[in-house]
């Protein structure tokens, strides 16, 4: 299953992109993957992402996930790393 991930802050700025699509593969009977499998994934395939995702949080929806929300293909992620400013 290939989820694309909307970038922002640190998480943009390592990538050098707007975005990144992710193949996973789905684990449960009805075709998705959680949270946390998409974060391993992330990890494991995107290695710039290593320092700003222990800090992120993941939106699908656009709300706020935790590590076992279910994400199918087709939802809108996002990436959202800590945001500094004054």
């Amino acid at each position: 299953m290939r989820i694309r991930v909307l970038l922002f802050a640190g998480a943009k700025e390592a990538m050098r992109a707007g975005a990144v699509d992710v193949e996973v593969n789905a684990s449960s009977a009805d075709n998705t993957v959680s949270v946390a499998e998409l974060m391993d994934s992330l990890r494991q395939t995107h290695p710039p992402l290593a320092k700003v995702l222990p800090n992120s949080l993941l939106a699908v929806n656009q709300e706020y996930a935790e590590d076992d929300v279910r994400i199918k293909e087709g939802d809108e992620v996002a990436l959202i790393p800590p945001i500094s400013g004054g």
